[in-house]
């Protein structure tokens, strides 16, 4: 191989590859924690090094050139390969100290994991936790974090995963808004009540259907996919929505729907990438977070 052939800078074309996928180039120098100068700048400097331009600049923001969609897929690949390049040097890493990303749902991260994480920094203050509140799902092949905790199996071959735990979930309201509905007592009595949805799916409606309650869409005339901001609607009485049972029953706000109705069930699932799993730092943080979720 002629190495004099590979004369192009490493970080120009990340920033190429980040700000294609990311859509602009505001999005992109959030996702690589720069500024949006910067990242302009070195895109321009690859252009140039390259000798070809990459995006069409316009009214409706970036858009790649031909030339920049055949480059798009070699840089991809690079982006993969330095991925691997980066989970296969970290997992041969024997150091405790040091940081570790977990991401979870908005409801474990805000309700479940903070005295865990708690406990966990008492015991390895050389650890450092950055947690991610998000209901999308992290990409750990991309590094976007090292552990997660999902509320699904997941199927990629290269993850490993274990079961911690299953947690149930159950309809709540406030005392109030059931009093404005006629405190109803049965699935069929709530043809006419509002629900907090989180989405525009019919996910909820099918799933809600199949217990018996006779609802469709315009029983959830309000819809945010916040988790968070889903429960303090339920408490201020705009409405019925789920919440984890530990969470739900301890809020003095609301009460169950239909104390006597079967909870909905949900499986918990501890993920990490297997390259990362020989790492020490996050096969200790993985055990220990399996053990208390458990």
């Amino acid at each position: 191989m002629d190495w004099r052939s590979v004369d192009f800078d490493w970080n120009r074309a990340r920033a190429f590859l980040v700000t294609a996928e990311e859509g602009s180039l505001s999005a992109a120098a959030r996702a690589l924690k720069m500024t949006q100068p910067t990242l302009g700048r070195q895109v321009t400097a690859l252009e140039k090094e390259l000798g070809v331009a990459l995006f069409e600049r316009g009214g409706r923001g970036l858009e790649l050139t031909p030339s920049g969609l055949d480059l798009l897929e070699h840089v991809r690949a690079m982006g993969d390969a330095a991925s691997r390049f980066s989970l296969t040097a970290s997992g041969q890493s024997t150091s405790i100290e040091g940081s570790i990303c977990i991401t979870a749902t908005e409801v474990g991260a805000a309700f479940v994991l903070p005295p865990i994480l708690g406990k966990l920094r008492q015991l390895e203050p050389g650890i450092e936790v950055e947690l991610i509140a998000s209901n999308s799902t992290s990409d750990l092949k991309r590094r976007e974090a090292d552990i997660a905790v999902r509320a699904f199996r997941p199927t990629q071959s290269d993850l490993i995963a274990r079961r911690v735990r299953g947690a149930n979930f159950h309809l709540y309201a406030s005392s109030d808004y059931l009093r404005r509905i006629g405190n109803p007592t049965s699935p069929e009595d709530f043809g006419d009540a509002e629900f907090i949805g989180i989405d525009r799916t019919n996910l909820l409606v099918d799933a809600l259907s199949g217990r018996g309650f006779p609802l469709t869409l315009r029983n959830f005339p309000i819809i945010t996919e916040q988790h968070l901001v889903l429960w303090e609607l339920v408490k201020h009485g705009l409405g019925i929505g789920f919440m984890v049972e530990n969470v739900g029953d301890a809020e003095p706000l609301v009460e169950r729907v239909l104390p006597g109705l079967d909870p909905f069930p949900i499986e918990i699932w501890l993920v990490a990438h297997r390259e990362l799993k020989t790492s020490r730092r996050v096969r200790t943080v993985f055990d220990f977070l399996a053990a208390e979720l458990s």
